[in-house]
């Protein structure tokens, strides 16, 4: 049994569904049941001595258990699901489509003819999480009779309030709203998804910033409740389906990286890494790790930065530029002696910058090479770090450093593109890649890609380092590929390591401590 969200189903020796159950985690909630000095109620205990088969669902997210459940209440009505809750009705979504702003309720019972009902939801708790970030999406009325006044959930955006600011407009836009829960509710979440986006990217060409940036919120709400998602029938088909996904996305991966050079045998212990910081601040470096696709939240590690990196602006005689104000096309300049990186095309350095801009280059290498020194770690099959060609580029240099033989991508915000180094191309030129093992070709083709990288300028102590466009490849997946969704499951969950570190440190220095 996994420790793994999803939900469970008890049958009887005729394989009668009894009960159906979500949980975040299956092993203990489902063992729980069956521990001899559990304290179960007497229906329950009714329940656990009829149980022959158990069944088990594993699934993505707290919206598709909630779904997934009700979808099997409804097909199997299970009698234990109703004799446990003595006689209390599950919850429902009622939307009351008849009214001209229908408001968004929960109920017990299904007693109006004129309403929409969904469900029902046998965990309350998560209903209610699941519709007060469905909020933040679509913000609607959660009350039949508004009062004619601004309420407090108008003041925090989750209410448009019909009564005082009653309008065509307002109408049409919030009918548009109610028509995204209901597509929600009937599992259309990535659909959904794709148009919040091309609405941002239609905002953000128009330069209306402040929209594009409020769309943005509504789409990474959405993401925290459905992203990946699929429909409760496609479980019901195939109760394997996310174990299936998982084997797609790893061979999709592996399939197009190896078509770009990486020389992938296997793909089972991925390791990503992100750099998290507040100008320079309370840095801190993430480690996670995905084995076949899975989460192996025991072998995340987190580093706090030792060092005060920073970026120099133009002026200093160790810095050459391609003009006074930056860089253009791409190129990053890496001073070797102070191993500072000085620009890149995306956030140059200028006499506008800031004295203190922080080196994510420079600490995205200090990190790699950290963790490289471990050699009782696993070695990783890939390493993934957040970031365009200069964190790559870091990270190569580590690589290179620590002499190690490790396929490496980046993956660039902006595009969601994966960059690719272009391994082995100068080495076949030599004859390298025809040697005796794969390994020195390796060794030899990333540092191949770092001499290419100099710049002669002053002399052997100071030379610039200029990364070219096109020692790397550009790969832009489909939004809807497998093989991305699990590199941004990773990058995402590097994210989210790396800053929840980071606020804590900011937090204790905050306080002093």
């Amino acid at each position: 049994m996994p420790s793994k969200a999803g939900v469970y189903v008890y049958l009887d020796k005729d394989g009668t569904v009894l009960y159906v159950g979500k949980a975040k985690d299956l092993k203990s909630r489902v063992s729980s049941y069956f521990v001899k000095s559990a304290n179960l109620g007497t229906k329950t205990q009714v329940l656990v001595s009829q149980v022959h088969k158990i069944s088990i669902t594993i699934v993505e997210s707290e919206l598709e258990a909630l779904l997934l459940e009700a979808f099997y209440i409804k097909k199997y009505n299970p009698k234990y699901n109703i004799k446990l809750t003595d006689s209390k009705s599950y919850l429902k979504i009622r939307i009351t489509i008849a009214d001209a702003y229908p408001a968004l309720l929960l109920a017990r019972r299904e007693d109006d003819s004129k309403s929409l009902y969904f469900g029902p939801y046998p965990s309350s708790g998560a209903l209610k999480l699941v519709i007060k970030t469905m909020r933040r999406i679509f913000p609607y009325v959660s009350t039949l009779n508004h009062p004619k006044r601004i309420c407090l959930y108008n003041h925090i955006g989750l209410c448009p309030c019909p009564p005082v600011n009653d309008s065509p407009e307002l109408k049409k836009e919030y009918r548009k709203n109610i028509r995204g829960i209901v597509r929600m509710l009937e599992g259309e979440s990535q659909k959904i998804m794709k148009e919040l986006e091309r609405e941002r990217d239609v905002l953000s060409k128009a330069e209306e910033y402040e929209k594009a940036l409020l769309m943005q919120k509504k789409i990474n709400a959405m993401g925290l409740i459905t992203t990946p998602f699929h429909k409760p029938f496609e479980y019901d088909v195939n109760p394997n389906l996310r174990d299936d996904k998982r084997q797609e996305e790893l061979d999709g991966l592996k399939e197009i990286l190896n078509q770009h050079g990486l020389g992938l045998e296997k793909l089972e212990r991925i390791e990503c890494y992100d750099i998290s910081n507040t100008q320079g601040t309370h840095s801190v470096g993430s480690m996670v790790v995905f084995k076949n696709g899975e989460k192996e939240s025991s072998q995340y590690r987190k580093f706090r930065i030792r060092r005060d990196w920073e970026r120099k602006r133009p002026g200093n005689k160790n810095v050459i530029l391609s003009n006074s104000e930056g860089t253009q096309g791409g190129e990053i300049l890496h001073s070797v002696q102070n191993d500072r990186i000085l620009a890149r095309n995306d956030n140059y350095l200028s006499s506008k910058t800031p004295k203190h801009l922080a080196n994510d280059f420079a600490m995205m290498k200090e990190v790699l090479k950290r963790r490289l020194n471990h050699d009782e770690w696993d070695t990783p099959d890939l390493i993934i770090v957040d970031g365009g060609k200069g964190q790559v580029s870091s990270a190569m240099t580590a690589l290179a450093e620590c002499g190690m033989v490790i396929p490496l991508v980046g993956l660039a915000k902006r595009e969601e593109t994966i960059i690719v180094p272009k391994l082995g191309e100068r080495g076949k030129e030599k004859g390298v890649s025809d040697g005796i093992d794969s390994d020195a070709s390796m060794v030899n083709t990333y540092q191949e890609l770092l001499n290419l990288r100099f710049a002669g300028t002053r002399s052997e102590k100071n030379k610039t380092i200029v990364v070219d466009e096109e020692h790397f490849t550009d790969i832009s997946l489909p939004k809807n590929s497998p093989p991305l969704f699990l590199i941004q499951r990773l990058r995402n969950e590097a994210h989210r390591f790396a800053i929840t570190y980071h606020r804590k440190l900011r937090s204790k220095s905050a306080l002093g401590k």
